[in-house]
């Protein structure tokens, strides 16, 4: 515990600021997720992934489909394609900043956590004190918050992990026969 509390952020919009940050997030939920699809994980997990690295190749294959549609399956839809394939594009231009976005409010949610709870826990230790001290009004408080950490000592350790037993000694030797390839 460090003896003075440094403050890295200080997130304290205006009610203004807060009510467009909700009108501007309501207007991208009402006019892009209709567009877009919300997939569960086992739906994620029997779909094809298309990388990075595999993006040269489909682009190809799109490129050879609409010169030599003779090769195209019977089911082949070249359109669909193509607007699949745009997509990506287009979605990734609204991804990236999104995406930024969403970690900026992580991290910041985790850094105004971590010091409001490094607060809570430096005004914590300095009310244990003043209740060792008998300061009146302190005991009350040191109690009530103590309960956030009542058995919450130290974790157990581990149990040993078990030895295997020896491996069984070999049978002793009796007399040899001879083998069918000799």
């Amino acid at each position: 515990m460090t003896a003075a509390q440094t403050n890295q952020i200080s997130f304290n919009p205006s009610v203004d600021d807060m009510q467009a940050f909700l009108a501007a997030l309501q207007v991208l939920l009402d006019r892009l997720a209709p567009l877009l699809v919300d997939l569960n994980a086992e739906e994620r997990h029997g779909l094809s992934k298309m990388g990075t690295r595999t993006v040269e190749f489909v682009g190809k294959t799109l490129q050879y489909a609409r010169e030599s549609p003779q090769f195209n399956p019977a089911f082949f839809d070249v359109d669909e394609f193509e607007r699949d394939f745009a997509a990506i594009d287009k979605l990734r231009t609204l991804q990236r900043p999104i995406r930024h976005l969403a970690d900026m409010l992580d991290d910041s949610m985790l850094l105004s956590g971590s010091e409001a709870y490094g607060a809570a826990l430096s005004y914590y230790q300095s009310i244990k004190v003043a209740s060792k001290r008998g300061l009146p009004g302190a005991a009350l408080i040191a109690e009530d918050l103590g309960a956030q950490f009542v058995n919450r000592g130290p974790r157990p350790a581990a149990p040993p992990a078990p030895v295997p037993a020896p491996a069984p000694a070999p049978a002793a030797a009796g007399p040899t026969q001879p083998s069918a390839a000799a």
